[in-house]
């Protein structure tokens, strides 16, 4: 199949997804092959879960068909360039590719503004927003400990 008839799906998606009664204008797939192993939509507001992006949605589903926690040789296509969230989870399930449709500029023009994540990215952790409060960095340190001693962990 070619990568435009997956695009076309994945848009499709999200057109019928904002057309229901609680869906967002999102979608993806996630193809290996020829053959799409998984698919998502955006459920935030329909599993009130602010996690439950549609690349999020996508690539849980595909990591259960694959029984594993990445995707490799696997492609995803995306409605819309994938939010700062979407995107550090992506480069976790390490796919071969990403395609996307509209852009953040995109999005933002649609209500779905990412710009002050990525604003807060780049912010020293003493002026984010929310404020983030260091504790007991000495005593954290015993996990990173035991993991680094641990034989038969299991890399990622």
């Amino acid at each position: 199949m070619a990568s435009a008839v997956f695009m076309a799906r994945a848009i499709e998606m999200a057109i019928e997804n904002a057309l229901s009664a609680n869906g967002g204008p999102f979608a993806a797939l996630v193809v290996k092959g020829d053959a799409v192993i998984a698919s998502g939509v955006n459920q935030v507001t329909t599993t009130n879960d602010p996690t439950a992006h549609a690349e999020i949605v996508a690539i849980r589903a595909a990591c259960q068909v694959l029984g594993g926690f990445q995707l490799p040789g696997c492609d995803i296509y995306s409605s819309c360039e994938p939010c700062p969230m979407c995107l550090g989870a992506l480069y976790w399930a390490r796919p071969a590719r990403i395609f996307f449709a509209g852009t953040r500029a995109d999005a933002a023009e649609a209500g779905f503004d990412d710009s002050l994540i990525y604003d807060e990215l780049q912010a020293p952790v003493s002026e984010r927003r929310i404020p983030m409060i260091p504790l007991m960095r000495d005593e954290a340190q015993r996990a990173f400990d035991v993991w680094k001693s641990k034989s038969d962990k299991v890399a990622y």
